[in-house]
């Protein structure tokens, strides 16, 4: 499932072929490991983790690039690109499903150039082509499956298929949707080309909608404009707010719609929170919000109470069943708002969940140079959550070891009837613990000291399962989320270690990451840094080195985000609106040029670059810093005032900048 539908004008385009195309893949998507064969394919020269996971596969995959794209164009081949990520659920059922299957695989080996892509390492194919999805479709998600042309334009695509036609109900089958696109492309070539074109017109406009206006403006009403976006942004997450549950953008109908942090959004209200300019109504109510929100998520099953962290989002309204993968990115941003959180609101049970994010963290995704591994997987021994839910068999043994075990169990949900699959246990708590301890008159930390034993003793146990497999590739922008967060935790709840775990990462990226002519590479595994960096890998980074010189007032980590900021403005910057590409200007050409500026899971590169250059042209006073801020700023008027909610984390900046330079 997707972190946030792309923001865009929805065409009116009446796509014709492909309308029929696309009734077959109109399916919300369902991962377990390959089976092997002795064969391997060229993927098996893959450092990805998730590349190799397919290299065994009797699909003769290529991995993107020049020599996939060239047999596609010398054989007049159709593309089918298979896009996903290592921790994904679906992305695994689809292999064992579709990708080892023999009949499957011998159809796409004659009559397709079969390309495997992993959306962490290449996120600009994974944008463009969840981006034609989602046009055609209305929904996106991974695993991402997309018809190209020879010359990689998108004729239809969809998420998961099932194998064959009725194999999960109505759900049309993979086989049935490869050989209908084999046929059309064999009997209506030229009309599918023509429909692959205006797709790759629509998506060049809705970029060039969303990268901004131009920068000849009047800079009165541009400043007067953007005074206005953040009430409105009040507005909008104010409508979209599940006053019940927390989080946005629910709807009563729809219980088990799933739920992501969107952690941009919790970033704007606490500015409103901390902001001395904001009304004390606007105040009130933001930080009814957040309160709400950050409470129901440290309640639910998607936060893991046994080993610390989050896992990335809900299958439910309520917070309650995870997709069980744990990513590095998600656990960054939360460790920093919660942190802050505690600092606005007291509130102990804040700072105990940030730490317990930064030790799981440190514990479970630290590798041995400092750096930060990717993730880890949702699914262990071919099952979904095996390693993290219990069964009532799992919890009787269990019951043995711990002393007050009743008392841990009425408070963790393990006594009432299985809430996993009408089978296992998830454990998760009705109120927050701050809220318990209130009704017998203790405190937080007293009802948290009680339950620790029984906590500790449960992880034990869970332990000695076999763990979900580790995504063990390090990714620039991801360890700069990272890097912020443990920085923000060390310094706001003065924990030293979490700023040294924060100094170890970053050593480690500008050891390894970065190319003899001071350019950034996007990952690094198999011992191998490579690719070309993304405007991302620039600005998160960045935004760790800031944090790390807040929290240390080390100038090294300015001198080294001011020099970095540098080569983005030369690489990435947009001279016709003032915001910043997704690509640098020397990157391999794809279908179009990314400028992505909504924030999803993760804020939007813009939006993070414009916090960097607020810190280096207003706090450390590189007065070379302070246009370009002014652009990326002006640059997010047109899409903010369409969608006030579309870049949340850069409407905080907007009124973080007005306040400062008021």
């Amino acid at each position: 499932m997707p972190e946030k539908l792309f923001q865009q004008e929805r065409s009116t385009i009446s796509w014709t072929i492909v309308g029929a195309l696309c009734a077959l893949v109109a399916i919300e998507s369902s991962n377990c490991l390959s089976q092997e064969s002795p064969r391997k394919n060229r993927l098996a020269k893959e450092s990805s983790p998730y590349l190799l996971q397919h290299a065994h596969n009797p699909v003769d995959w290529y991995p993107w690039g020049d020599e996939a794209l060239a047999a596609a164009k010398a054989q007049g081949k159709l593309i089918f690109l298979s896009v996903g990520y290592s921790a994904c659920h679906w992305c695994h059922v689809m292999e064992k499903e579709s990708f080892v299957d023999q009949e499957i695989a011998k159809f796409l080996n004659e009559h397709f150039i079969c390309v495997k892509v992993d959306r962490e390492e290449r996120p600009d194919v994974d944008q463009i082509y969840m981006t034609a999805v989602q046009m055609l479709s209305g929904h996106g998600g991974w695993p991402l499956s997309v018809f190209l042309t020879p010359d990689a334009k998108p004729i239809f695509g969809g998420t998961y298929f099932p194998a064959r036609d009725g194999d999960r109900g109505n759900a049309p089958g993979f086989l049935t949707a490869i050989k209908r696109a084999d046929d059309l492309w064999r009997t209506q070539r030229q009309p599918l080309i023509d429909q692959a074109e205006l797709v790759t017109k629509e998506i060049r406009n809705s970029i060039v909608a969303n990268a901004g206006q131009s920068l000849v403006l009047n800079e009165e009403v541009a400043l007067k404009e953007l005074g206005q976006i953040p009430l409105q942004s009040d507005q909008s997450l104010a409508e979209q707010f599940d006053p019940q549950f927390g989080g946005f953008g629910f709807a009563e109908a729809e219980p088990m719609r799933p739920k992501f942090p969107e952690p941009s959004n919790l970033f704007f209200l606490l500015q409103r929170i901390e902001s001395k300019s904001t009304s004390p109504e606007l105040k009130s109510a933001s930080q009814s919000m957040l309160v709400k929100t950050l409470d129901m998520m440290l309640c639910g099953g998607i936060h893991d109470h046994l080993g610390g962290g989050f896992h990335r989002y809900s299958t439910d309204r309520f917070w309650r069943i995870p997709h069980f993968e744990k990513m590095l990115y998600d656990n960054g941003q939360l460790a920093q708002i919660y942190a802050r959180a505690y600092l606005v609101t007291g509130r102990e049970e804040y700072q105990s969940v940030a730490r317990r994010i930064c030790d799981f963290v440190i514990k479970e995704l630290s590798s041995p140079g400092g750096g930060f591994y990717a993730s880890l997987d949702a699914d262990s021994e071919g099952e979904e959550g095996k390693f993290y839910v219990w069964s009532p068999n799992d919890l009787e043994e269990s019951a043995k070891q711990i002393g007050d075990y009743e008392k841990l169990a009425a408070i963790y949900g393990l006594k009432a009837q299985p809430n996993f699959e009408g089978k296992f246990y998830s454990p998760q708590t009705a109120k927050s613990l701050t809220e318990l301890a209130e009704v017998d008159g203790k405190s937080f930390s007293e009802l948290d000291r009680s339950l620790v034993a029984g906590r500790e003793k449960l992880l034990e146990v869970r332990n000695r399962r076999q763990r979900p497999a580790t995504d063990n590739k390090i990714l620039t922008s991801w360890n700069g989320l990272m890097i912020a967060g443990l920085a923000d935790t060390g310094r706001l709840l003065k924990q030293p270690k979490y700023i040294a775990a924060a100094e170890r990462a970053a050593e480690f990226i500008l050891k390894e990451l970065i190319r003899g002519d001071d350019r950034l590479l996007r990952t690094y595994a198999a011992n191998e840094a490579k690719l070309n960096g993304y405007l991302d890998d620039y600005a998160f980074l960045v935004y760790g080195l800031l944090r790390l010189h807040e929290a240390t007032q080390n100038d090294r980590w300015l001198d080294q985000a001011a020099k970095l900021t540098d080569a983005q403005i030369e690489h990435f910057h947009d001279a016709k609106s003032g915001g910043f590409f997704y690509t640098s200007n020397d990157h391999p050409q794809l279908i179009v040029r990314l400028s992505d500026p909504v924030d999803g899971a993760i804020p939007s590169g813009n939006s993070i670059t414009a916090a960097n250059l607020r810190y280096l042209a207003l706090v450390a006073k590189l007065n070379r810093f302070s246009l370009p801020l002014k652009q990326v700023l002006f640059a997010s008027r047109s899409l903010l005032e369409r969608s006030p909610s579309a870049c949340t984390f850069m409407s905080a900046e907007i009124a973080m900048w007005l306040e400062q330079k008021n």
